[in-house]
């Protein structure tokens, strides 16, 4: 079996044969009249048509040669007969063609004695000549690594890979569509920043050379979404990138879009509801099923309905039902206790606050046994810094958890600034005694909420997650078309 390296020398000799036969073999401009999927829906015996496409299968028989091609919207057959084109131009193509390269035909479509739609190739050309094989027509790629390496190939052999990022794309366009349709204007703020905020977590750090200024990436589009709502706009939402310094998983990756939110004058309950109504919207018009098969957080394969009722369920009933224990007024020692018992790392524990402790119980003890989709809402308060804090030690928040997953957050939003400035305070103050995750001091943000807010709600979804369940994918990977990963030695 040959060499990739001597299937590519073979190739640039192919490559050299055609340019010196005088045709362009990476024109600059390419003649075609319809795309693949047009000339299947309009299909007329005898007409004369130009195509263009990539081969991605060839069979010579003799004196003619079979060969499918693809353009991204359909395969077509294409037959190139030795007594149309003549001996030397059937020869050549022949000689010179190979499965991945791009080609531009002109003929007569037809239908051959077994019912196959085809072109009669009367002229052709190749118009981008490949140097590398394709993968095996029937397996593809088979190692799951080269798939994240190599998407472009993983996407043009596997129909199904193809179509994900199709179904990837028609859910961002459905959330803009459903988003516009109810007010919401599109912004986009900054992925570099001075310092991170709007979230608890590690961040990727960088310098501005310029201003030679240490930088971190993103870690949330809230702060400076809220800014803008200071503005003045009842309603405004931004798509894009977050990065975060921390563990991989297959739920789990740095670099990750998110969806986030603001809307003025309304409550919590809006959110919920309007959020049920979007994504069971989503998977009924671009999936076309509202039941689902996935991966559960515990590695086990789950069916969820987004047809049902969406429940709500309050943070500290869950952990009371799942371990007896209810955590509403409980001190530092009994939340200690309770994350010690489920496994939380002893040597640790004292760097952590309160809220992050709880979270821990609460990930260890119930969000996974949630399956179909639930609303747990009253997180504790230092765990949302963010959100309006009730007198009860919670705070006004909602997460949507799907499979044992959090899908989205969703804020009644606090807009005091004394309130948030105090919470601030203590979050900085938790960051400086090692907690890592703890929020960082935000005197712009502080600044611009001084200057008056509107009440409001706030929601944050991760796209790629969504992306998973709608195609019933188990690893976030295959929902980003380049996931990070370590470069080949």
């Amino acid at each position: 079996m040959s060499s990739l390296e001597d299937i590519r020398q073979v190739r640039l000799e192919k490559l050299n044969k055609i340019k010196e036969s005088g045709m362009n073999p990476y024109p600059t401009e390419v003649d075609f009249e319809m795309t693949l999927a047009e000339v299947v829906e309009k299909f007329e015996e005898d007409r004369e048509v130009k195509l263009v496409g990539r081969v991605m299968s060839l069979r010579p028989q003799g004196g003619l040669a079979f060969f499918n091609f693809f353009d991204g919207t359909e395969t077509f057959q294409g037959v190139i007969k030795k007594e149309n084109v003549g001996d030397e131009n059937f020869d050549f193509f022949q000689e010179v063609l190979d499965i991945g390269d791009f080609i531009q035909v002109s003929g007569k479509l037809f239908v051959t004695k077994r019912g196959q739609q085809s072109v009669e190739v009367s002229d052709w050309k190749i118009i981008s000549k490949s140097l590398r094989p394709l993968p095996e027509k029937w397996h593809g790629l088979q190692d799951i690594e080269q798939k994240y390496r190599k998407r472009y190939l993983d996407v043009l052999m596997d129909k199904d890979a193809y179509n994900r990022f199709v179904i990837r794309s028609k859910i961002i366009s459905g959330i803009r569509k459903i988003l516009e349709e109810d007010g919401f204007m599109e912004v986009e703020t900054p992925i570099l920043q001075n310092q991170a905020s709007g979230a608890m977590a590690e961040t990727f750090k960088t310098h501005h050379n310029d201003y030679d200024l240490d930088m971190v990436l993103r870690i949330s589009l809230e702060a400076e979404l809220k800014m803008i709502m200071a503005g003045g706009y009842p309603a405004i939402y931004e798509i894009g990138k977050n990065f975060r310094n921390e563990g991989s998983d297959p739920t789990h990756i740095q670099e990750f879009t998110m969806i986030e939110w603001y809307r003025a004058y309304k409550n919590l309950e809006y959110n919920l509801d309007f959020t049920e109504k979007m994504i069971k919207s989503l998977a009924k018009d671009v999936v076309g099923k509202m039941l689902f098969k996935i991966i559960d957080t515990n590695g086990k394969e789950v069916e969820i309905d987004l047809d049902k009722k969406w429940e709500r369920v309050r943070f500290n009933d869950l952990i009371k039902e799942n371990i007896g224990w209810n955590p509403e007024g409980a001190t530092r020692e009994e939340i200690e206790e309770n994350a010690l018992k489920l496994g939380f790392d002893k040597k640790e524990v004292s760097k952590i606050s309160d809220g992050n402790l709880l979270d821990f119980v609460f990930k260890k003890s119930s969000r996974a046994k949630i399956i179909n989709p639930t609303f747990v809402t009253h997180y504790p308060g230092s765990l949302k810094p963010l959100a309006i804090q009730n007198e009860d030690g919670t705070s006004e928040v909602a997460q949507l958890v799907i499979a044992g997953a959090e899908i989205t957050g969703q804020y009644a939003e606090l807009v005091d600034p004394i309130v948030q400035r105090e919470v601030l305070e203590k979050q900085a103050e938790m960051k400086k005694g090692g907690d890592a995750e703890a929020m960082d001091f935000n005197s712009e943000f502080i600044e611009a909420m001084e200057h008056g807010m509107p009440p409001m709600i706030g929601f944050g979804m991760g796209i790629d997650r969504l992306v998973s369940i709608l195609t019933e994918q188990p690893n976030l990977r295959d929902t980003v078309f380049f996931p990070i990963m370590k470069p080949l030695e």
